[in-house]
């Protein structure tokens, strides 16, 4: 329950951080946000601290997403609503198939989802070495797809840690922040994405 509590948390204060970067320009909250990440994993378990620290990588992460939020509300607000909801559902159908599927069923997804991690990162740089055959909507709909994996694969894994005692509710929080957000982006890109083809279709027949 907790982990859940701080999760909210982080959403809360990152949706905060949409409107702040909406309407203001903060160049360095995208980068110190890996560093707010990457400090987390450091300092020792206090949980003030460490808490304090999730809401600051959810304000810098809501911030460093924010022109993407600002184009869709721009564009048509109600996508960014319909983004979130089927995120939302999205990570509770897969959450919840990870919970109560049985113990360590989803764990062996760990290698391929990395794998397929890799590929994903990788992608910009073949595509600079033999060209543009590989799009960028091919890099959305891939990712989409191994961070939906994630979520099942980090609550497994985050129910398996807290069975060997690892109780640290506030870094599985991040976790499963970092999984919602990477999700939550790809599909407002995607719908965004549909939303100005349809667009461009409606102009071409009017034209002709």
């Amino acid at each position: 329950m907790r982990r859940f509590v701080s999760l909210s948390s982080a959403d809360l204060d990152s949706s905060i951080a949409f409107f702040v970067e909406i309407n203001r320009k903060f160049g360095l909250l995208t980068v110190s946000n890996t560093w707010c990440s990457y400090f987390f994993y450091l300092l020792p378990f206090q949980q003030r601290k460490r808490f304090g620290l999730l809401l600051a990588a959810a304000l810098l992460e809501g911030a460093s997403i924010g022109p993407l939020i600002k184009f869709a509300v721009d564009f048509d607000p109600s996508i960014l609503v319909t983004a979130f909801i089927g995120t939302a559902i999205a990570f509770g159908c897969f959450t919840g198939a990870a919970i109560v599927a049985k113990r360590r069923e989803y764990l062996y997804l760990g290698g391929m989802l990395s794998s397929g991690l890799s590929i994903l990162l990788w992608l910009p740089v073949a595509k600079s070495i033999f060209g543009h055959s590989l799009g960028f909507m091919f890099e959305v709909y891939f990712g989409l797809l191994i961070f939906l994996g994630y979520m099942v694969y980090d609550t497994q894994e985050i129910i398996e840690r807290a069975h060997q005692g690892d109780m640290d509710y506030i870094k599985h929080a991040l976790i499963l922040f970092t999984d919602f957000v990477a999700v939550l982006v790809r599909i407002l890109i995607i719908m965004l994405k549909n939303a100005s083809d349809k667009q461009d279709d409606k102009k071409r027949r009017k034209r002709s």
